[in-house]
This record gives structure tokens, sequence and C-alpha cells, in this order.
């Protein structure tokens, strides 16, 4: 065995008792599941594939943070509408895929990670995180402190190199001892164990997505904030639209709209982007990523109203400042495109998910440019193998127990433009939805959303051949809305008349609005 610490001497017909925490591969396959809570992403690993319910993802979670307390259940989307059934396993339910991303809300001050021991018997804890960001943040990061609670009960603050790193003499770093024998392996069992902690780093030739098409009012919109800070105020907004098959030339009217799960993974997909909607966040310069993204309680609102109006989540959009030629992504940036890519393809398969950036170059030219990152980057993702690299953005870092090979030679870290695929960006003029509704969450904005900017949208109904539905056909004025109209009931036949002109929109639902708008004409 190459690049090996130990050495294993293999007679005939002689086992190898190997203890891994892969024995659970003796009921069924085992698998990775994500669980994306308000307070990050959470690992789940060793779950039976044919067996593993809700339970058992809560039992895992409960292993290194054992008080969490669940303010909303598991679901298989964001937005909570497809809720799990805890009863039946996951393989029922179709949720059974290395890498499947479900959901849940729980309250922060019960997450508190238990890692372990110091070595005077102190319990270590990390602090759990205020916002939803992709787990590796921080991993890595010079001068990290983790909170520990000495054996009289006080809490202290300590550097990361005093708490525990796993057994010393464990198969691979933080993996259990080979002499704590727990099952039987033969050497080909053996190898092939071994060879899930090892990647050999290969480039992707081409993107999933083929091309994405762009609606220039709403990517102007966020360009033009963005440029109101010099860019360098990092900020990220979700991509609304459609996959199409790639051959139909731009023809929007054979989309996916009915189209759920495996349908939109395969190859020969563009993405068409209609509207941007930006979630409550924070810049935060100390932030690996740039920034910090809130508690949305718009949430479920936006997704259910994407749905009503045709459309679905085809990728995300971010500015950050100019940067040397060159250097495209940092690691940060790699890793939460392929965790987006993992939660819209369920796992580690294919999708046209698509990652659009927007910068200003250091000749002060504004440049927008999309990309993927490649499958085995999400495969790495998954498996926690990428770490964000402080030091040098430039790469990510591999984690200690895996072995990535680059270029014929072991390496500790991998370029991020290994990773990257581009895609062919085009622009289009929206048919349907217009971007001229002042847009939610902004900070420092010259325009705000409140009822004048509503006023003034649908003041434009009647001239230049814009209509009263024309107007409304805004998502962020849609949303707005949604804070003041019933959101079972009234919203969803507003949508559907706003996609379906054959609808006409009551004139209840008219008035109604107008009086939200203070027009003239109204109650």
């Amino acid at each position: 065995f190459v690049n090996r610490s130990f050495i294993i001497d293999i007679k005939p017909s002689q086992l190898i008792h190997i203890q891994t925490h892969t024995n659970k591969r003796r009921k069924g396959t085992a698998m990775l599941i994500r669980v994306r809570s308000n307070v990050g992403v959470w690992r789940v690993d060793g779950l039976d594939e044919a067996t593993a319910t809700v339970m058992d993802v809560k039992q895992g979670i409960a292993q290194t943070r054992p008080n969490v307390v669940y303010e909303k259940e598991f679901s298989a989307d964001p937005g909570g509408r497809q809720m799990i059934d805890p009863t039946a396993t996951l393989k029922a339910q179709g949720l059974a895929q290395n890498g499947m991303m479900i959901h849940c809300r729980v309250d922060a001050s019960t997450c508190v990670e238990v890692l372990g021991q110091t070595g005077n018997g102190d319990a270590v804890m990390a602090e759990a995180s205020a916002s939803a960001q992709p787990s590796s943040t921080t991993t890595g990061s010079a001068g990290q402190m983790r909170r520990v609670i000495d054996k009289d009960g006080q809490i202290r603050m300590v550097a990361v190199s005093e708490a525990p790193s796993g057994p010393e003499k464990g198969f691979r770093k933080g993996m259990m001892a080979l002499r704590d024998m727990k099952m039987s392996w033969t050497l080909a069992d053996f190898v092939a164990m071994d060879s899930q902690y090892e990647f050999k780093v290969q480039r992707q030739e081409s993107a999933i997505c083929k091309q994405v098409s762009l609606d220039v009012s709403s990517v102007n919109d966020f360009q033009s904030y963005c440029q109101n800070f010099q860019f360098k105020r990092k900020r990220i907004a979700y991509l609304y639209g459609k996959f199409v098959d790639a051959e139909d030339d731009g023809d929007k009217k054979d989309n996916d709209d009915d189209k759920k799960g495996d349908e939109s993974k395969g190859a020969k997909k563009k993405a068409i982007v209609e509207a941007i909607y930006e979630p409550p966040q924070d810049f935060d310069s100390s932030a690996a990523e740039g920034f910090v993204l809130n508690d949305d309680e718009r949430e479920e609102t936006v997704e259910n109203m994407a749905e009503w109006l045709g459309l679905r989540k085809v990728g995300w959009i971010y500015c950050h400042e100019p940067r040397e030629k060159g250097f495209v992504m940092n690691s940060a940036e790699v890793i939460m495109a392929a965790e987006f890519q993992l939660e819209a393809a369920e796992g580690v398969n294919e999708t046209p998910f698509v990652t659009v950036k927007v910068s200003q170059g250091l000749d002060g030219l504004v440049s927008v440019e999309a990309f993927q990152v490649s499958q085995q980057c999400m495969a790495m993702v998954a498996e926690e193998a990428l770490e964000v690299n402080v030091e040098n953005p430039k790469v990510c870092s591999v984690n200690e127990t895996f072995t990535v090979i680059q270029e014929g030679k072991e390496s500790k870290t991998v370029e991020n433009n290994f990773f990257l695929t581009v895609v062919p960006i085009i622009q289009h003029t929206s048919e349907v939805f217009v971007s001229d509704f002042p847009k939610l969450n902004r900070d420092l904005a010259d325009r705000v959303p409140n009822h004048d900017a509503l006023k003034r949208e649908l003041n434009k109904a009647g001239s230049s051949g814009w209509t009263f539905e024309d107007r409304l056909a805004d998502l962020n004025l849609l949303i707005y809305l949604s804070d003041f109209l019933d959101k079972e009931n009234d919203l969803p036949r507003i949508c559907n008349a706003i996609v379906n002109r054959d609808i006409p929109l009551d004139d209840g639902y008219k008035l109604i609005i107008k009086s939200l708008a203070g027009l003239e004409g109204s109650y």
C-alpha cells in the first residue's frame, strides 16, 4: 500500500479485522444525509439506506448536539411544504440518496456542539452559529476558539489546538483505530473502503447547464446596487426562472413548470432567469463568505409565490470586490456553489443549477460571468472533504481524513479553478415579468418597498401599453403584497391571472390592491 502508515501481512484465507464507521454497510449501503437548518448545514453519516428514518437522522445529530430542540420538523424542501413522514423510511419517500439535503428549523440556543474532552477532562463545545451558512465556513480558520466547560462548571475559551482531534492511531485522521475490531474484512474489502477516502482530481470537460439567459432588467438592478459600494460589500441573491431543453432556442412555452426532481437533472438543459430575490443578509468582511444570511420570515412565501408563477430556483448570483486576473472564485464561494447544486440535485446528481457572479475589473469595467462546479466537487463537498482556506482563498483545503491526488501528486489543497466549468451567458427581456419595484431586504438603498412605491408602479397601468396585470407581474412587488393579502386564497388567484392572461383578475382584487396603494377610484 502506498502512502499508508502501516503494513498488513496477508496470508491465504486470512481475514483482516478492521473497525471503521462504515460497518453499517452490513445491513445496507451506508449513505450521507445533509440537514440544512436555520443555523447551518449538518452532516449525518453512516445511515442505512434501506432502513433509515427521520429518527435515525435525529439520533445522528444528537451524537454531537444532544440538546437540539426542533421548532419545525424535517421537510424535503426549504419552504416546509413537503413534510417528511417520521414513521416511514427515507427510501420509501424517495430521499435515500447519498448527499441528499433535507430541511428543518431549530432553536439556535440549543445547538451547541459537544466536540469531546480536552486532556484535562474538560468538555469541549462549539458555539452554534446564528446564520445559515455552509457548515465548512470556519473550518481551519486561524486563531479559531472553542468554548470549554471546566470540571467546576465554569465556561472558558480555548484554542482549537487544545480541542480533541480524534484517535491518534486511527485508520485515517479522525477515524477509529484498526485494533478496535468490529467486523471482518478481506483485502479487497479493505482496499475498496480505503478508496472511498481518496479523490483523484480531474477537470470536468463541460458544464451540465449549457447556457443561462439573464433578464436584463433584473441583473442590471442587482449590479447597480452593488456598484453603489464599488462592489466592496459582498451580496447574494437567488435566481428564479425555468429550465428548458438546450435545443429549444429560448422558446419558453416548453418549460418545466410541472417537472420536479430527476426531470430537471439531465444534460442538455439551459436556465432562463426571469426574476431575482435577495434574502435578508448582513455584510460581514470577517466571514469567509463575506456576508451572513439571516433568518428569512418570507422564505416559504417566496417559494410558494415562485411556484404559483410557474418559476423555480435555477441558480444564485453574487457580487465581490475586484480581484487580480485569474482569481475567479474563492474557496468559500466554490463550496457554497457545491452546496447549492447538491440541494438542487437532491444529492450528487447532474443539475443545471447555475452560479452567476458580478464584479468590477481592475480596469473599472463591470463583468457578469456564469459557472458550475464539477460533480466531483459536489461529491467532495458532500463528504466534507473540502474546507475553506482562509490563508490562500485561491485553493480549497483538504480535510485530514481524505487524500487528494492532483496532477499525479498528493496534495493538501486543490486549486479552485480545477472545479469550475464555464456556462455561456445570453440576455433577454422577460415577456411576462418586470423588475421595477424596489427590492426587499436592502439597506442604504435609494428606493424602499412601501405603499408609495406600489402606487408609482400601478400608476403606470393604462399608459405605454401597460395593463394592471403587467405591473403586478413583479416578483418583489407580489412578495411585498403578501404581507397584506391572504397567502392561502388571494395570492394564488392573483398569480394565476398574471401568468394566464385568459383568466381575468377579479375586480375585487384590483380594488383591494389599489386601496393599499392609495390610488383614486379605490374604496
